[in-house]
């Protein structure tokens, strides 16, 4: 049996309370936005700028300027692409690597704060729900992905047939 709306609305207001409060707390600290745009260009070593405004799902106009900052304090090192002289490439400096650790224990740490008086079984079964929740959405990104293809061959067929309906209803019947 699925789960009842009231139990998904009070789910999704708690996500969503959880989430803006992480939004809220990201925007407020540096380390916060510093850090995770560190972890971008660790996970994906030599990458433009571009495509790490895309993995943020930010402006690239917000990546360039954090990009001015981590490079001015000698976190990041940007260079002209060699295989395409209009882009540049990002990469991490040893220091970077150490400031994206530093950061990381931080947060590491006052995620402890929060769970501090959870038992362990419970901060395991909120990882687990949670890693559930990520895999169901991305396979209902997946199926939604294929069906507008389905979707549009239904809503033709439904139009065929309403303006084939709408036809019959016009056509003056023989008197």
């Amino acid at each position: 049996m699925p789960p009842s709306k009231r139990d998904v609305q009070a789910m999704v207001v708690a996500l969503f309370t959880t989430n803006a409060g992480l939004d809220h707390a990201r925007r407020r600290s540096a380390g916060a936005s510093a850090l995770r745009l560190l972890q971008v260009v660790a996970d994906r070593e030599g990458t433009r700028p571009s495509e790490i405004a895309d993995q943020l799902h930010v402006h690239p106009s917000l990546v360039t300027r954090q990009l001015r900052e981590l490079e001015d304090a000698g976190y990041v090192r940007v260079a002209g692409n060699p295989a395409d002289g209009r882009s540049f490439l990002v990469t991490l400096t040893p220091a970077g690597t150490d400031e994206q650790r530093h950061l990381e224990q931080i947060g590491l740490n006052r995620f402890a704060k929060f769970v501090a008086d959870w038992r362990p079984d419970e901060v395991r079964t909120l990882t687990a729900l949670l890693t559930k929740l990520e895999q169901s959405k991305a396979a209902v990104a997946e199926q939604e992905r294929r069906a507008p293809a389905r979707r549009d061959l239904r809503r033709t067929a439904d139009q065929t047939h309403q303006s084939g309906s709408r036809e019959r209803k016009t056509v003056p019947t023989p008197s």
